[in-house]
């Protein structure tokens, strides 16, 4: 299938590695230019020209009110368009509620909610007919995960936003996405699987309650979100896809 992909230009937050590394290398392979952004300059430069000469790497914070405009006018200034953008960010901090502080708690809001909501609102302004705001969010949109309080409490307020800008946005023609990865094999997964004191039986007992009976890949994720920014998933808006391995109960 050819996704429409060839010279369309995006943006992907959080794209040093993991998930959102792993859907700009989608979107690159298949013909698009690609902003990518890190915390540090230089991990964003080396992810970037890991990824090929059509790919940028910027050091830029999801909290930082500067960074979504910058992050756009840098598209428009290499690329000459904006054609869509995937707001990715580093999961919170873990815990229960007595384990998260008030600092864990805020820093949280600034990056993974007020930062997404201001880049999309950033975005919405810049995007033409065709255009498309993706969000990576979680399975804790349906279900909370144990162990992730503040996540529990963020993403799925992303989600109503998410759908919210749908219904304001569709009649522009710019769609809205959201896709929830659940047991990825991620740095950030591992990391989370350790936190038991037994990361290999952690991932086991996991892998015991998916369906496919195993953790997905980067490469797995990466594709679908690809799919779902790209003209191919043109009547595809306000929808959450979750990428499990059928790991949600619900329908």
């Amino acid at each position: 299938m050819d996704l429409g992909l060839e010279d369309r230009v995006y943006i992907v937050t959080g794209a040093t590695r993991g998930l959102g590394n792993a859907t700009a290398h989608a979107l690159a392979a298949d013909g698009a230019k690609v902003i990518i952004t890190g915390r540090d300059e230089r991990s964003a430069t080396e992810a970037a020209d890991a990824l090929g000469p059509d790919v940028v790497g910027l050091a830029a914070d999801n909290a930082d009110p500067s960074a979504a405009q910058r992050l756009v006018d840098t598209a428009r200034e290499r690329f000459g368009r904006l054609d869509g953008i995937l707001i990715s960010v580093g999961g919170p901090a873990p815990g229960f509620l007595a384990d998260n502080t008030d600092d864990q708690w805020q820093t949280a809001f600034e990056t993974v909610f007020l930062g997404a909501v201001r880049l999309a609102r950033t975005a919405a302004a810049a995007l033409g007919e065709g255009g498309v705001i993706g969000f990576v969010l979680s399975g804790s949109v349906h279900e909370p995960i144990a162990g992730l309080t503040i996540s529990n409490g963020l993403r799925p307020g992303l989600a109503g936003f998410a759908k919210s800008l749908a219904d304001e946005l569709g009649p522009r023609g710019i769609r809205v996405v959201g896709v929830l990865p659940a047991r990825i094999d991620t740095d950030r997964v591992r990391e989370l699987d350790a936190l038991s004191g037994d990361a290999e039986a952690a991932r086991t007992a996991h892998e015991a309650r998916i369906p496919l009976r195993r953790y997905g890949t980067p490469e797995e994720f990466g594709k679908t979100a690809a799919f779902l920014l790209s003209p191919a998933a043109s009547y595809l808006t306000g929808i959450m896809v979750p990428v499990d391995g059928g790991s949600r109960h619900g329908f």
